[in-house]
């Protein structure tokens, strides 16, 4: 029977006469109805993935997609006077992350379904997310993304837990999205949700009484932390998602004949990052409850647990007082304290403790103590681990520590968002590479074949068209799509360095004002989000967002150059910004940028990367060679060297180069006074001049004079589309596929 065929006989109508909604709802219950008849892989050993988030994206074609009738329902609906690509506009992105952490989770999960392994998800039902961002007045405003309705693809199970705190008990209830493989089996995503919750209590904006746990604990993702009730509500959310893992865990290992002194040969626990850490203790908690000894417990939980280090910023880095889990969660006390007794009694470096001097629990080195491996995402990543940031732990645990560098569901960021470049690499070398991304090398025969370099010019050339279109229909800013589109979107953090390219984007304003004009215009695109307490951050956007209304309303200038910053980036707007790019813009600080996916999927379709040596850019570097890629800046051993001396001072950079002190000024000019806020502005331009921490100032001429070369090399339009295909022909390394791979063979053995 054809897919559409069943989908009339759920509606009772032709799908010529059902509205786009009904449509929708309608292959959301067959996709559903189908991932369900291939479930599970019921193996004696089973991987569960703990994280605090997890950015799926919307799920409709991904689905279709993985389950193999995407081109079937394209067609048929085509038939029928429909679009799916309009259906699609009935689904809501589900607000379940935020930046790379989560979008890495998502990525994963999907390889683990396309490789048949027997491994599920485990994380928080948030039903607002991060937060929705929406630009007033040029600054970054926050409202609730909501995105629950009454047709999404949570499936409602009979599964709940009775989870304790300190002064209250709350039942959480679990929810299951089906995670589909690609031609293979469906494994789960479950997300847990405190029964009790209250949308209600959200006052304005996304703000709401963060003591009333028993309502607000699945409302938002992070909360915001920049007060005491925020910082203790971050460690109910915290043990209520690892509370209700270990005991899911615990229950599933016991129905498959598991006594609980082997829970290692039923399980592998994946803690990605430090947010889900608390599992360790709660999991010793449980089995001791079970009759297990503490110290067996310890050595169960140590055997069972592996442990995903994803920065070396100390900030990300979780430490919380004592006293703060004496009011949330004192069960765990006194295992912390065995905990921390074991390693003090072993060892007489103060580093390695658990609870250090001023009694704040280092989650990290929990994770470190008590897991069986410890692994950074990316080489240099690992190296700077390793030599530098957990050298300490290292010398004593070196089988401990590994790399595995990240990857992406390449089948999401290519068939999914690049259907033109997809369709004509099939023509090229065949459809293999769908599910091996190997075999995305053979492109490399087409590097001198010209009909080959100008076809994914023209591909490239339509995507940029598309961006252009829904640029305009979602901002109202009009862009050439002739332009060069130089796209910088991820996380904004200062460590990833948006304030480096707004600091070239000013001096490109002035050079043009100045009569210097560029050959091929140029539109900077920036897409991020802030982190509600990140007040420099929030900074950045602001002037971001003032140098947009100055660059795209000076008529002397918005021929030669657009700025845009994208509202509310997310999965779904970046399956429209990675396709259309020409330059993707990595150039966080060297030695801070654990590793990056963007970097990667922006590299699978045509994008020339120009960044730093930092995260995976070096190994990107390493696959395509120095003339496909545009490096700059200090490396990473010149910058770790830098803080070990505390010896730079921003403050005479700026009072030494010309450049440099014009272009910052620029920030509290008269133009963008008139359009911004003094003391946001001020505070900017005072925070580079004084502190500058992550080091801007030393990498800009480099940075400046690379990005030009950049964009006379995009005038050799055959050279830069060889460039184009070398750096797709080389993306097959960054799946996730492979990571995945490798996860199961060195760490989890499911």
């Amino acid at each position: 029977m054809k897919v559409l065929d069943r989908i009339e006989n759920q509606l009772g109508k032709k799908v010529s006469e059902a509205t786009n909604e009904e449509i929708y709802v309608g292959l959301l219950k067959l996709v559903n109805q189908m991932a369900e008849c291939k479930s599970g892989n019921n193996a004696k050993k089973k991987l569960y993935y703990i994280s605090a988030e997890f950015l799926i994206g919307k799920l409709l074609s991904n689905n279709l997609i993985n389950l193999g009738i995407y081109d079937e329902v394209r067609e048929e609906l085509k038939k029928a006077g429909k679009d799916l690509c309009e259906i699609e506009e009935f689904e809501n992105e589900p607000s379940l992350g935020n930046g790379g952490l989560g979008r890495l989770a998502a990525c994963f999960l999907d390889s683990i379904a396309t490789l048949g392994l027997n491994g599920d998800g485990v994380g928080l039902n948030y039903h607002f997310g991060l937060f929705k961002q929406v630009f007033k007045n040029n600054t970054q405003t926050t409202m609730p993304d909501a995105w629950i309705s009454d047709n999404n693809w949570l499936n409602k199970t009979d599964i709940t837990y009775n989870i304790k705190f300190k002064d209250k008990n709350v039942v959480s209830r679990m929810y299951d999205i089906n995670v589909t493989g690609y031609n293979n089996q469906t494994n789960k995503l479950h997300l847990f949700d405190i029964e009790g919750i209250d949308e209600h209590i959200i006052e304005e904006g996304i703000g709401f009484d963060k003591n009333q746990i028993d309502k607000n604990l699945t409302l938002f993702l992070y909360p915001d932390d920049s007060d005491e009730a925020g910082r203790i509500l971050r460690i109910y959310q915290q043990y209520f998602l690892v509370s209700s893992a270990a005991q899911l865990i615990i229950d599933e290992c016991i129905s498959k004949g598991s006594n609980l002194k082997d829970l290692n040969e039923y399980a592998v626990i994946q803690i990605n990052d430090t947010h889900p850490t608390m599992v360790i203790p709660e999991l010793i908690r449980l089995l001791c409850e079970r009759g297990l000894e503490m110290d067996e417990a310890i050595e169960v939980v140590k055997k069972t647990c592996a442990y995903t280090n994803h920065t070396i910023l100390a900030e990300a880095l979780e430490k919380w007082p004592m006293e703060y889990l004496k009011k949330a969660v004192p069960q765990l006390i006194p295992i912390i304290e065995v905990l921390d007794n074991k390693i003090r009694r072993k060892y007489s470096n103060e580093k390695l403790y658990i609870i250090d001097c001023v009694e704040r629990v280092h989650m990290a080195h929990i994770d470190i103590h008590y897991s069986f491996s410890v692994n950074g995402v990316a080489s240099l990543h690992t190296d700077i681990l390793q030599n530098e940031e957990l050298n300490e732990f290292y010398k004593i645990y070196p089988d401990k520590f590994n790399n595995k560098t990240n990857g992406i569901t390449f089948r999401r960021w290519l068939l999914k968002s690049n259907k033109q470049l997809t369709n004509y690499i099939e023509q090229l070398i065949g459809d293999e590479f769908k599910k091996d991304s190997f075999e995305l090398k053979k492109l490399l025969e087409y590097m001198n074949d010209e009909n080959a370099l100008k076809k994914l010019l023209e591909i490239k050339a339509e995507k940029k068209a598309e961006l252009k279109d829904y640029i305009l229909k979602e901002q109202g800013i009009e862009v050439d799509e002739n332009s060069i589109f130089d796209i910088q979107v991820k996380r904004l953090h200062e460590y990833k360095r948006q304030q480096l390219n707004m600091l070239f984007v000013i001096k490109k304003y002035l050079d043009i004002k100045n009569g210097d004009k560029p050959s091929t215009p140029i539109t900077v695109i920036f897409g991020a989000k802030a982190a509600p307490a990140y007040v420099i951050a929030q900074d950045i956007i602001h002037a971001i967002l003032c140098l947009q209304q100055i660059v795209n309303n000076d008529n002397d200038v918005n021929k030669y150059l657009k700025v845009v910053m994208i509202e509310n980036y997310n999965v779904t707007r970046a399956e429209k910004l990675i396709p259309a790019c020409d330059i993707s813009e990595q150039i966080s600080l060297a030695s801070k940028e654990a590793s990056g996916t963007g970097n990667m999927k922006f590299m699978l379709n045509g994008a020339i990367t120009l960044g730093t040596e930092d995260g995976a850019n070096v190994e990107i570097h390493q696959l395509v060679g120095d003339d496909n890629i545009y490096i700059f800046g200090d490396s990473s051993d010149v910058v770790v060297e830098r803080y070990k001396n505390g010896d730079y001072i921003a403050r005479e950079y700026y009072e030494k180069n010309n450049d440099i002190k014009k272009i910052v000024d620029f920030i509290v000019c008269e133009n963008m006074l008139k359009v911004g806020n003094k003391e946001r502005l001020e505070r900017l331009k005072n925070e580079l001049i004084n502190k500058d921490w992550f080091m801007t100032f030393p990498d800009f001429d480099e940075y400046v004079q690379v990005r030009e070369k950049a964009y006379k090399d995009y005038e050799n339009r055959l050279l830069w589309s060889k460039k184009m295909l070398i750096n797709i022909a080389n993306a097959g390394y960054f799946s996730s596929d492979r990571t995945i791979e490798e996860y199961n063979r060195e760490i989890w053995n499911v």
